[in-house]
């Protein structure tokens, strides 16, 4: 059964579908993914009752817009559509320019959860707001997010906008719990949501890959958690990620899922290879760990981080 987290008038789905992978190249799924897999595993998340789908103008230059937008033709009631725009010229008629674009390939009329895909470090967050509040009065965009943004820039940016800047999607897993000490207490406090990408290390922590496993030829040849060091510090979070699925018969991933969502006001968007692998993404929803369990696994995460910084 899946559970939902509401905020400002939004049923986000505890766990949603992150669309990065959508017609992009760097994931190397094949020719046929895109036009085959990709659209079954929209339509089968949504009758699983999957309600946030993210995707991002920048993922395969608007190609998984495109995919996103004609697999839920027909199926939009109920959905929260959220895409993200790249700031790198935030002025009004640019930023309207792109939302445009995005509403066009998603065949949608307003996008929920419009998102600021980063921070632009030449712009301030009250500037990269500014063009967004005409979106929200003309009705073109619903609610406001941010992503990877820091909690000084998510304040900073709701005080340029003037309205509550809803989300912000950063990356967060077991593999990079810093959110956890910082974006999370303030999204629970204010009424706010931390979207979690890359919520299973892009695939580190699913149980996948070890110091046998052959490098990478796709993104996550390029990921530093991959490296044989890193590989070797994680063991100890990956012990304990196992015993914690044996003791619910859950498999790895879903441990992890379930470790992001049992923090509160935390949603995260697992891409999926398969409909089978989306189906394993979505049981994490029934799966509540113990505070025990949530414990250990933060304690076992942190030092891995702390580990591989230093």
């Amino acid at each position: 059964m899946m559970r939902y987290v509401e905020v400002g008038g939004l049923r986000l789905s505890v766990i949603g579908l992150g669309t990065w992978q959508f017609g992009s190249r760097e994931w190397a799924y094949g020719a046929t993914y895109a036009s085959d897999t990709a659209p079954a595993i929209v339509r089968r998340a949504i009758e699983l009752g999957v309600t946030l789908i993210d995707t991002a103008e920048i993922y395969g230059f608007g190609r998984s817009e495109r995919i996103v937008g004609e697999a839920i033709r027909g199926r939009r009631d109920g959905l929260v559509i959220a895409s993200k725009l790249v700031p790198l010229l935030p002025l009004p008629s640019v930023v309207g320019w792109q939302v445009r674009g995005s509403l066009r390939r998603l065949g949608v009329d307003a996008i929920d959860l419009y998102q600021v895909h980063f921070p632009n470090p030449f712009v301030s967050p009250r500037s990269t707001m500014a063009p967004m509040r005409p979106l929200l009065e003309d009705g073109l965009v619903r609610h406001v997010g941010v992503s990877n943004y820091s909690l000084g820039r998510w304040r900073a940016a709701e005080r340029g906008l003037g309205h509550a800047v809803l989300t912000n999607q950063v990356r967060f897993s077991l593999a990079t719990p810093l959110p956890h000490w910082e974006l999370v207490p303030y999204a629970r406090e204010q009424g706010r949501v931390v979207i979690a990408y890359s919520p299973l290390g892009q695939g580190l922590l699913s149980g996948s890959h070890s110091l046998n496993t052959a490098a990478r030829a796709d993104v996550r040849g390029r990921n530093p958690l991959f490296r044989p060091r890193s590989l070797r510090l994680a063991e100890p979070l990956l012990a304990a990620i196992h015993e914690a699925g044996a003791a619910h018969a859950a498999t790895p991933a879903q441990v992890a899922l379930a470790w992001l969502i049992g923090q509160g006001n935390v949603v995260a968007i697992p891409g999926a290879r398969t409909v089978a692998q989306l189906e394993e993404n979505v049981a994490a929803a029934e799966l509540e760990l113990s505070g025990a369990e949530l414990d250990r696994l933060t304690a076992e995460a942190t030092r891995f981080e702390m580990a591989v910084r230093h």
